[in-house]
This record gives structure tokens, sequence and C-alpha cells, in this order.
């Protein structure tokens, strides 16, 4: 696994650990919900997962688009089909969003670079 995603996972996982540590229902809720509406449903997971993918880019949410971008790849989206999303989220948000599409296509190609 290449050290970008590497350590993206293990900062996330550690950081999601020590916030459901708390043991706050909001806050527990709040990533019950989140797991809840990324599940198979009248949209299929690779849809709601570009939706997410989109939405993050346009908000310019780097973690999210990191997380998205894994669960992206998880499911088996092409490069072809990223880079779709890219344009969407580009067309969308504007020119504000290209940073943020750089740091994407570089993990996109992370992601690509693991073993299968």
């Amino acid at each position: 696994m290449s050290d970008l995603v590497k350590e993206f996972n293990d900062y996330r996982s550690r950081t999601n650990d020590l916030i459901l540590s708390k043991d706050n229902l909001v806050m527990k809720r709040i990533y019950n919900l989140d797991t809840q509406s990324y599940a198979p449903g009248a949209l299929g997971v690779d849809t709601k997962e570009m939706l997410g993918l989109v939405s993050s880019m346009v908000l310019r949410c780097d973690d999210c688009i990191k997380y998205h971008l894994g669960k992206c790849y998880e499911v088996g989206l092409t490069t072809e089909q990223i880079y779709e999303v890219f344009a969407i989220a580009n067309l969308v948000g504007g020119t504000i969003v290209i940073p943020h599409t750089r740091r994407a296509a570089e993990y996109w190609e992370a992601l690509n670079e693991q073993p299968k």
C-alpha cells in the first residue's frame, strides 16, 4: 500500500476510534447515518460513492475526497469514470476545485499503485 494511502487510512481509523470512544450518542448516530446512506438501495454503491466524491470536491474537503476515492477504488470504478466525476465537480464547483482535483488525481494514482 502506498504511504499516502496508508497514512490517510491509519489517521482516519485512529481518529474515528478516538471520537467514537467518547460515547457521544449524537456522534454515533451521525456516523451510523453516514454508513446507512452509502449502503445499497435504489442507487448502487458505486453511484452513491460518485455522488459523495462530487459533493466532497465541490465542498473542498480533502479528507472526504480521499475517503470517497478509496471507496470508488474498492467498488471497481475505472480511471475514466473517476475523471468524469472530476469533470462534473469542476463544472459545478468552478476553478476553485482545481487544487483539490490535483490532490485527488495524485491520491487516485496512489490507490491504483496498490497490488490488486
